[in-house]
């Protein structure tokens, strides 16, 4: 199967797994929580196991790594050099809320570089979706999809800044005040990237924790729609480098050196 086939196949597994989730999402569910806090509940699962079933069905024999799977040591996952990487349910405490602002996340990762996007939005209909060399797209339920790029300046001068509904600090804040004249969008989940792919706002900055299968797919749609998601030091996002699933604190913006990009120095 060609990328193209694959993320067409994916696409098909989260609207699947989407279904799944909204019949959680209708009714009373319990909310249980890990061990870091992190709430947890039935739709989580459901979704897990509707995406691993699909993704296993497609024949890839390739590995699956979920937020809600078994968390392989770094010794097995370093020799992998294709995965699925997926979040069943990004967004929980959005979806605690009952706000909307929640996802189904389906990565397909190479060497470190997401290549393969879906992010799906159950409440809406939305789906975001990327493949390396195919362009990023945006398609409402049941309609044509549109290619989407990130747009090179801001209308008037005035950055549109996508911050978090549920993580804010001090750091923020700071930084919010170096970049001069911007609107704060508050968003939740990985909508906040494919706000920027799809050239509604230019800046994400995230300066606090998320794991690896929170961004990969939108990442991949960033990456597609001619931006770039990197470290404070410029670098370039990878994945499954590392013992830890953490990322580091990330930027979300148009590819090169944006002229408003402030200095991250004593942040």
């Amino acid at each position: 199967m060609k990328l193209e086939e694959y993320c067409n196949a994916a696409t098909q597994i989260a609207v699947a797994a989407g279904q799944q989730i909204l019949e959680v999402y209708g009714d009373e569910f319990a909310v249980e929580y890990k061990a870091d806090e992190s709430p947890l509940t039935l739709a989580d699962q459901r979704s897990h196991d509707v995406i691993v079933a699909g993704l296993q069905a497609l024949g890839t024999g390739l590995p699956i790594l979920s937020e809600e799977g078994d968390m392989p040591d770094f010794a097995s996952r370093s020799q992998w050099s294709q995965y699925w990487l997926l979040d069943p349910l990004d967004g929980t405490k959005e979806f605690v809320k009952r706000n909307g602002e929640f996802t189904v996340n389906i990565a397909l990762v190479d060497a470190g570089v997401p290549v393969l996007g879906v992010v799906y939005v159950p409440v809406t209909g939305v789906t975001y979706f990327a493949w390396a060399g195919g362009g990023s797209w945006r398609q409402e339920s049941g309609e044509t999809p549109e290619k989407i790029t990130v747009r090179q300046a801001a209308p008037d001068g005035c950055l549109a800044v996508v911050c978090s509904r549920s993580h804010r600090g001090a750091r923020l804040e700071a930084l919010l005040q170096r970049l001069g004249n911007y609107e704060a969008v508050p968003m939740g989940s990985s909508l906040k990237l494919c706000l920027v792919a799809e050239g509604l706002a230019d800046f994400y900055p995230r300066l606090g924790p998320t794991s690896e299968w929170d961004t990969a797919a939108a990442h991949a749609v960033v990456l597609e729609a001619g931006g770039q998601v990197t470290d404070l030091q410029r670098l370039p996002l990878l994945y499954n480098q590392k013992e830890s699933l953490l990322n580091p604190e990330f930027l979300v913006m148009p590819a090169g050196h944006p002229d408003w990009l402030p200095d991250f120095d004593n942040l």
